[in-house]
């Protein structure tokens, strides 16, 4: 079991940063592979970036490549999100996700645990 807490949120305007985190419970944070989704009003949930249990491996949605960075701390269980560059189209509630799988990591439907989000907005 893995409880994730996501924080960092806010508003902020369009050209700046914001360092999103997503804080897990449990020992074993560091044998699972993690991801960052959003969604935003009306919209289905969407893909913004994983990230393998090593931090070996990282992948991206092509609409924050570039711009956003995802990493990791396995030794202080904790997950970041540095979104740099933010426009209002990013305005979102990011999510923060865990499985144990190894494939189809930009899917939604592999990932077992998530957190409740925090609230990005980006005004213009």
């Amino acid at each position: 079991q893995v409880q994730l807490v996501e924080s960092g949120g806010g508003l902020v305007q369009a050209g700046g940063s914001l360092r999103l985190s997503c804080a897990a419970s449990g020992r074993t944070f560091g044998s699972y592979n993690m991801g960052w989704f959003r969604q935003a009003p009306g919209k289905e949930r969407e893909f913004v970036a994983a990230i393998s249990w090593s931090g070996g491996f990282t992948k991206y949605a092509d609409s924050v490549k570039g711009r956003f960075t995802i990493s990791r701390d396995n030794a202080k269980n904790t997950m970041y999100l540095q979104m740099n560059s933010l426009k209002p189209e990013d305005t979102a509630v990011y999510v923060c996700a865990a499985t144990p799988r190894n494939t189809g990591l930009e899917t939604a439907i592999v990932y077992s645990y998530w957190g409740q989000g925090t609230q990005v907005t980006v005004s213009s």
